[in-house]
């Protein structure tokens, strides 16, 4: 397949859009130094990256994938996945790690190899994202979002928060991006949660296109309080990373900056706005947020509709390919932990 078919199917068969399997991800990802394959035919793509490990060596990671055709037959899965098994065996991968994008491919592709198929010990993606469909007018979004939502983006207006977006061409960028590092390291600390080292933001605008990519910011009384890194790919946009200042919280900046990037994302013709992970669960029928790190986040996010569900993942698999080695990783595991 060529690069606009390749799209185009990884598009229509991806739940998030695809761009984890997108040719622009792939070299990324040498770029950070990592090794990567590919595996496709017309009916299934996977592009793969082999991750090292100390003690037990190499994996393969299959991120978001593969990707499947809708209609496919056992005797098409197990042609791929044949070559997959091949190539992983040739570079000594102990297993492949992939993340079917439903329950259904799940079951598929265990029944196509005779191959251990279990879960992994860890999901290496969110196993829930949320996502909703912006091509709606602008009263319909503003009605569907929780009062809160709609409150705080108002709030922020009334504080006098500026938003403005930055490609990588821009003369301003560089100095834009350095604030985004820092309110990441801030970010962070704050809350306990682990980011990426600033080389790999670095390399990851050095990587990826310009179309592809783009830096947004929120200030205010002239400062950067809020700062994210948006992707777009095909029909969706996805707000990839983001972080803010603690000390301005109470003028709402987060709030304003996703609805003027959804805005703009309107007006260039996407349709739909990914926000990423988020932790919910199931009680007693009623979605509830997990009482996770995650809380704060998914609260927020959830808030720019309360009447769509999160999509969710079965999470990540490993087929395994050398016993040994994938018996001694679950024993580091259990030991880790």
């Amino acid at each position: 397949m060529d690069k606009q078919k390749i799209e185009k199917f990884i598009q229509e068969n991806s739940p998030d859009g695809g761009f984890l399997q997108s040719e622009e991800w792939r070299k990324f990802q040498k770029n950070v130094g990592e090794k990567t394959f590919n595996a496709c035919d017309d009916v299934f793509y996977a592009n793969v990256i082999k991750h090292k490990l100390p003690v037990v060596g190499e994996y393969f990671y299959i991120p978001r994938g593969p990707v499947l055709k809708t209609k496919i037959n056992k005797k098409e899965i197990k042609s791929t996945l044949e070559k997959l098994l091949k190539l992983a065996k040739k570079n000594k991968a102990g297993w492949i790690r992939f993340e079917p994008c439903n329950n259904k491919i799940l079951k598929n592709i265990k029944n196509s190899i005779e191959f251990d198929i279990i879960k992994a010990p860890h999901d290496m993606q969110s196993r829930q994202i949320f996502i909703i469909d912006i091509s709606k007018n602008e009263e319909e979004l503003l009605t569907e979002m929780k009062s809160k939502t709609r409150y705080n983006i108002r709030l922020a207006k009334r504080k006098g928060v500026v938003c403005n977006s930055y490609n990588f061409s821009d003369e301003k960028f560089g100095k834009k991006f350095d604030k985004f590092l820092e309110l990441v390291g801030k970010t962070a600390s704050r809350k306990g949660v682990r980011f990426h080292q600033k080389n790999y933001y670095r390399k990851m605008v050095e990587s990826i296109p310009e179309k592809n990519l783009k830096l947004y910011v929120a200030e205010y009384q002239g400062k950067i309080i809020t700062a994210n890194l948006i992707l777009f790919f095909g029909n969706t946009v996805t707000y990839l990373h983001g972080a803010s200042a603690d000390e301005y919280k109470n003028v709402m900046a987060p709030f304003l900056l996703q609805w003027q990037i959804i805005l703009e994302a309107k007006k260039n013709g996407f349709t739909r706005y990914d926000f990423g992970g988020v932790k919910t669960e199931n009680k007693k029928g009623e979605l509830i947020i997990s009482e996770t790190k995650w809380r704060g986040i998914s609260k927020f996010k959830l808030g720019f509709s309360k009447t769509i569900k999160p999509f969710e993942f079965p999470g990540s698999y490993d087929i395994i390919v050398n016993k040994k080695k994938y018996f001694a990783y679950k024993l580091l595991q259990k030991l880790k932990f």
